[in-house]
């Protein structure tokens, strides 16, 4: 056998590391498109749950004569505003998270999502961006919509603390937050979110607004301003979304302990 007859019959390295390199070419174009897919997901679905409920809270506060839940500390609150406006935000969420979970997977609790695991500290950071120039590009579209001024930004009641306020925002994002960890994906899934939304909103939006996440408050307090207690919107649904966070973990722990 010649010399050359046996080079020919050596395995190619420069082929296979062609290859190898072609492979890991798609696999970051795949990524990208993946990521960048996730990121408007996240944008358009932000925008569009928060949007609808902005304007649904707009017309609820403005229709009466006064745009506040309560006249005085001492006012009974407005129910049928309470209803309206927790209905809007429970429905809105419901339908966007039943269009775009499978997109961007944020369903917007992405601090527990991440605690949990469930997603990457890169997605993490684009979907929490996503939300942020979601909740004020809806604000700033819902005040060049409608007419009036912009009165869906998210205060505390007279008769309520900033402490208590505080972890009146913990309570009731640790609520939705466990409803999103806890429920397997279905059908029914963002039915049951949208309702835990409901019913969070039901308990706290006359007393803070509603928040739940900082892109609900951050939006809105860019077009109208910042309140000095503006960090509890921040800090609330962080330590919500911490202590629903370590529940789903203590319960899957046993869980696996059990077996």
């Amino acid at each position: 056998m010649s010399v050359k007859d046996h080079e020919a019959d050596l395995p190619s390295h420069g082929a296979s590391a062609e290859h190898h390199s072609e492979d890991r070419r798609r696999q970051r174009h795949h990524t990208i498109r993946t990521e960048i897919t996730a990121f408007l997901g996240e944008l358009i679905g932000t925008f569009m749950f928060l949007s609808l409920a902005f304007s649904g809270t707009q017309i609820a506060l403005n229709a009466t004569d006064t745009n506040d839940l309560t006249a005085s500390a001492n006012s009974m609150p407005n129910v049928e505003k309470l209803l309206y406006i927790s209905f809007t935000f429970g429905v809105s969420l419901a339908i966007n998270v039943g269009i775009f979970a499978d997109v961007s997977g944020g369903k917007f609790v992405t601090a527990a999502l991440w605690l949990t695991r469930k997603i990457h500290w890169h997605r993490a950071v684009q979907t929490i961006v996503a939300q942020l120039l979601a909740g004020m590009a809806a604000a700033g579209f819902v005040l060049a919509l409608l007419p009036g001024p912009l009165t869906i930004e998210t205060k505390l009641d007279a008769s309520i603390s900033i402490t208590r306020g505080l972890f009146l925002e913990a309570f009731v994002t640790s609520q939705l937050v466990l409803t999103i960890l806890m429920l397997e994906a279905g059908p029914s899934k963002p039915i049951y979110i949208g309702f835990s939304l409901f019913v969070a909103e039901m308990g706290s939006v006359h007393f803070t607004g509603g928040s739940l996440n900082p892109a609900r408050s951050f939006g809105p307090a860019v077009v109208v301003g910042f309140t000095s207690y503006h960090w509890i919107y921040w800090l609330g649904p962080f330590l919500g979304a911490g202590v629903a966070s370590g529940a789903y973990a203590l319960i899957h722990w046993v869980r696996r302990e059990k077996r």
